[in-house]
Formats: structure tokens, sequence, C-alpha cells
């Protein structure tokens, strides 16, 4: 089979990909002409009103370009299952599971409006064919585009079918589709009826999956060409309409919405979110173990309303304040006054997760490391270099003890064995270190958490396991379906 396989693709790659990337591209710039002209001089008012016959025209013209496109790639036909909701009865669409750019494939069938980033608009072509769908723009650089973008999706959602529907990928991410993570709860703020899209790619072998761990988006496009035929189902749900309770509650909504969509594609819920796995992935010296309670810390974050767009701000508070505290430790009560936030079941799971003792007090230090981890997950030397900030006596030296309580801090794990690792750095033997040897260090060796740590930790009682073994799904690792119960256990201690 796999023999087959490789023969089938080297000689695809001979022959047919290269016409079908022509064709293709050729399908794409063909476009681009009839969005130009339509998209001009359209301001929000005429938006709003029904198409002209000449706009109609130039709609049904590029699906039918579009479509053509898609056969291009080999997606000869396309299932369609259900029938799709008028603007009136569901104005937003809801897809899922998210795995590919080719993904695209229902947008371009219905020409829904979508949430895309500001900076696209200014790609050649393409950011041209994306204006003609009226789509939400979210700038990543202003800090108040979260905000605006969701109130925009309310205006519209509300707007009684005036506005074309607006396709929504709730999980926010890519995934291999075993799973459906937590559903971001945009689509469902507005409170209004939504109509569930599920998608499946029953081929028998996957060239579809676009996730961080697996091959890029150009091999992915070569593979996919390179297929006699790539089949996709595109299955409309019955309209989901909220109960008063969930138009209240937007998350309990995309809960809700998501157990349905999960059955009719027959998979697991995991309560994992796209920021879990941005954090579990990050490309970092240090990689997070698969039993780490920093993805519980992260949760428990995000739940207390700390927001991303402000959470460095919020760090650097935060570690100001634990320096002048120096080794001080605190209690519950005085946790609440140093975050400013009222003691609450929250705080107290929180706090739990750094009272390793049961003995009602915490180091501060250890909270604003963690803090460090899940602002910047991907800059290791930064998070150390605050860590040694902290622990560092007078003269600016730690400890092999102080070198331990900050990586498995870092790493969200009871115990770590850093010997190996503070012998290799303190090499005058002066049983203690500073950040410029830690760092000389590292500059050298780059790998030293998989040369230094992880070598000693494997078969040890800890039961370290980096993620960078294979993950069990293609999102993350130990993010399988088998294990969306975790949550139901006891919080581990784990972060000192």
């Amino acid at each position: 089979m796999l023999l087959f396989c490789i023969l089938q693709i080297a000689f695809m790659t001979l022959t047919l990909f290269p016409i079908r990337l022509f064709f293709a591209a050729f399908m794409m710039l063909l476009a681009w002409p009839f969005a130009f002209i339509a998209s001009m001089g359209s301001d929000e008012q005429e938006l709003e009103k029904p198409l002209s016959w000449w706009r109609k025209i130039v709609d049904i013209l590029l699906k039918a370009i579009m479509r053509m496109m898609w056969l291009a790639g080999g997606f000869h036909w396309i299932s369609v299952k259900g029938r799709r909701a008028l603007p009136a009865e569901a104005a937003i669409l809801t897809v899922a599971p998210h795995s590919s750019y080719f993904d695209a494939i229902p947008v371009t069938m219905t020409f829904a409006s979508i949430v895309m980033k500001a900076e696209s608009k200014d790609i050649p072509v393409w950011g041209t064919l994306i204006k003609y769908i009226r789509p939400v723009f979210v700038s990543r650089s202003d800090q108040d585009s979260r905000r605006r973008t969701v109130e925009e999706i309310k205006r519209r959602a509300q707007s009684d079918g005036k506005w074309p529907q607006i396709m929504i990928f709730p999980e926010g991410t890519c995934t291999n589709r075993s799973c459906l993570i937590t559903f971001k709860p945009g689509a469902f703020i507005p409170g209004v009826p939504v109509q569930p899209v599920v998608l499946r790619y029953p081929n028998k072998l996957d060239t579809i999956t676009w996730t961080w761990q697996g091959p890029g988006a150009l091999e992915i496009l070569w593979l996919t060409l390179c297929q006699f035929h790539n089949s996709v189902e595109i299955e409309f749900l019955p309209v989901y309409i909220p109960s008063e309770e969930e138009r209240k509650n937007p998350v309990l909504y995309a809960n809700n919405v998501r157990r349905v969509m999960a059955e009719a594609l027959g998979v697991s819920v995991t309560d994992y979110t796209f920021e879990d796995c941005q954090l579990a992935l990050a490309e970092g010296q240090l990689r997070l173990p698969s039993d780490t309670c920093l993805l519980e810390f992260a949760k428990l974050v995000r739940s207390l309303g700390l927001k991303p767009e402000t959470l460095e701000d919020d760090l650097d508070k935060y570690a100001a304040s634990a320096m002048k505290m120096k080794k001080e430790k605190v209690n519950l009560k005085e946790f609440s006054a140093y975050l400013e936030f009222p003691v609450s079941h929250l705080l107290e799971s929180m706090f739990a997760l750094f009272d390793e003792n049961e003995d009602g007090i915490i180091d501060i230090r250890e909270f604003v490391i963690a803090l460090s981890v899940v602002c910047k997950p991907s800059k290791t030397l930064e998070t150390i270099q605050l860590a040694f900030q902290l622990y560092q006596s007078e003269n600016g030296t730690i400890t092999e003890e102080d070198l331990a309580h900050i990586l498995k801090t870092a790493m969200g794990v009871s115990q770590i064995n850093v010997t190996h690792l503070f012998r290799a750095v303190d090499e005058e033997e002066k049983g203690e270190i500073t950040y410029d040897d830690f760092y000389r260090f590292a500059e050298l060796h780059p790998h030293f958490a998989e040369d230094y740590l992880y070598a000693d930790q494997m078969g040890a009682e800890s039961g370290l396991e980096t993620s960078s073994l294979s993950a069990p799904n293609g999102i993350c690792t130990d993010f399988s379906p088998e294990n969306a119960e975790d949550k139901n256990k006891p919080l581990q201690k784990k972060l000192n």
C-alpha cells in the first residue's frame, strides 16, 4: 500500500499535478476582475439591500468559477446533505471540525461572510476575493479589535436577514477531526439561532489535515493535488434555536451546539482550547510534559478574567510586587489582595495548585513564573531570566535547589532532577550560578532540556514526557478524546 502511494504521488507529480495547479491558479485569476468590479463602490447601506440583477449574475459566475477551481484540485463532486437555512432563519453558520484551508470549500459555495485578519485584504488577488464576500475584519494590532469584532457580528446577526450569513469556525484553529475542542463564544454572543454545519473528508489517504504537528501548507497542497479524487461532505444540520438560558450564557450555548455537532460526526469533545494548544506546543527550549498542571493553571487564569491583550502588563505588575516581597510566603487572603481579585472558588483552586504541602501558604514567586510561561510560552529564556531575578541572592546567584524550584514550576511538574544540568552550567563547581552563566550555556546548547533534563527523567517516577513525542490526535499531547473527562479528577498539585 505504501509503495503504491509513493508511486502514485511520483507519477502524479510529473503529470497531473502541474496541470491542476496551473488550472486552479487560472480560475482564481479569472475570478478576480468579477470580484473587483462587484466590490467597487459598495457602501454599507447598499450591502444591506437585496443584490441587484447584475450582482446576482456576478455571484453565479463567481460560484461557478470557484467550483471549477475545486474541480481542478480533484474535488470532482461535493456531497451536500441537509438544507441551508435562509439568513432570516439563521444568521450564523457554525462550521466544524476545522482541519484545513480546504475548509474554504463551503465558503466559496455559499459566499457567506467570514471573520478574517485585516491584513488579508491587502493580499493580491486573494484580498479582492475576500472583500467581495463582505467579511468581518479583525486586527491583531488593535487591542480593542476583539470587542468591536463581536459587536459587528452581533449587529449583522440581528439585522433580520439584511446582511449575508456569517460563517464561523468556532474552534479557532485546525485539528485532525478526531474530536471537537472548546468552541469560542463569539458566534453565540448575539443569542440568535445558528445553523451547525459539519465537514467530513472520507478519503482513504488523509492529505487534507493541516495541523501544527504535520505537513506544511505547501506539502498539503502538493499531496492533495496528487490524488486522483478528493472527497468532501458538507452537512447542514437543523437550525439550533437557543433557550433563554443559552441566550444569557454564550458558553453554555456554544457547548450545547458543539455536543449536537459531535453527535452528528460521531466524535468526542474535549474541553481544551486553542490557547491550550498554543501553550502545549510552544517552540521554546522547555517543552511542557503531558502531565503538566500549567494547562489547568492557564484555564484558571482565563476564568479569573485576566485578558490575553493585557497579560504582559499584568505580569510586569505582579513580578514587581513579588520582587519586593522577596521570599515571603502568603496565605489565601494575602494572595487575593496581591492579585486584586476577591476570594472565590476559582481563586481557591489556583491557590491549591501552588499549595503542595496543604499548609495554607504559597510562594508567590512560583505564581509569577507560571504566569510568565502562560503569557510567553515560546520565550523560555525570558521566563528563566525573570525567575533568576526573583530567586537570586544579593550577589546575583542561585543554587541547585533554586534552579529545581524554577524549572519544575516552569514545566508544571511535582518533581524534576536538575543535577545534571546544574553541574553542566556550573563549570567552576562553585555551587551557584548566575543568569549570565545559564544564558551562555543555553546559547551553546539550545537543546539543553532534551540533553540534560528529559533524558534524566525518562523512566523516572515523575513520568515526565515531553510534548515533542508523538501526540495522540495531532492537536497537542494528551489531548485525545479519552482524556476529555480528566477535568473531573481532583486538582493535582505539581507547581511547587
